[in-house]
């Protein structure tokens, strides 16, 4: 993860994941534990960004894939951790959440493309928020769960019978439009903020003031079968 520094501390956004039948990317590059697929680019001073995703969609044709099981854990290298002290003199008091605002400046960025709005979803939000607080948990960012879970198995595991799904992670960020503003500077988060086939988001704020990283934010998008 490339990181940049900043005067107010170390900002980090991981890349937008979002999957396909054919291949695991952006970290999930076919098997449970390969990482071989992650790939780093330097972001704007909004914080640190990873790899370019591809749209995770389910066909009929699919080839079956391998996903992450439960007994699994996070592979070495899937995931950051904030140097100690690194975003201590930020200010939090005023970071909160407001899910339809986040959905409002996500719906009007995708209409100003010319694609349709985006629906809250409570399985998508539960999804995003176990998540959220995995990382919280951890005190890390990463698109794999402590269990070694992908985007995808924690959707589907969220009761969201999907055909395309992506995520959205970043970590430090104080406020939501920072966070967006992040990733819409970032070729693999703007490509899941602007998917033309996604119907439905859940978006998800923890916020921890024992960690390095402070808060902890995911985007999940996707469609339904």
């Amino acid at each position: 993860m490339y990181r940049v520094l900043l005067a107010a501390g170390v900002l980090m956004l991981l890349t937008g994941c979002s999957l396909n039948s054919s291949s695991l990317s952006s970290g999930f590059a076919g098997t449970d534990t390969d990482t071989s697929s992650l790939r780093r680019t330097t972001s704007s001073r909004q914080g640190s960004l990873g790899g370019e995703p591809t749209a995770r969609v389910t066909t009929a044709s699919a080839t079956p894939q391998k996903f992450a099981k439960l007994d699994d854990k996070a592979p070495q290298g899937s995931y950051e951790r904030a140097p100690p002290g690194a975003l201590g003199d930020r200010n939090y008091s005023a970071t909160q959440l407001d899910a339809d605002k986040a959905r409002e400046l996500i719906n009007a960025y995708r209409k100003e493309k010319g694609l349709k709005p985006l629906k809250l979803n409570a399985e998508l939000s539960g999804a995003a928020k176990a998540h959220s607080r995995d990382l919280a948990k951890w005190d890390r960012i990463s698109h794999y769960g402590s269990d070694g879970s992908n985007p995808w198995d924690r959707v589907k595991r969220a009761g969201y019978n999907a055909r395309l799904a992506a995520e959205n992670v970043g970590t430090g960020q104080a406020s939501i439009d920072e966070v967006f503003k992040g990733w819409k500077e970032s070729p693999g988060h703007n490509k899941n903020l602007l998917l033309t086939d996604a119907e439905h988001m859940g978006i998800a704020l923890v916020q921890d003031p024992k960690t390095e990283f402070k808060t902890f934010w995911t985007l999940v998008v996707g469609s339904p079968l």
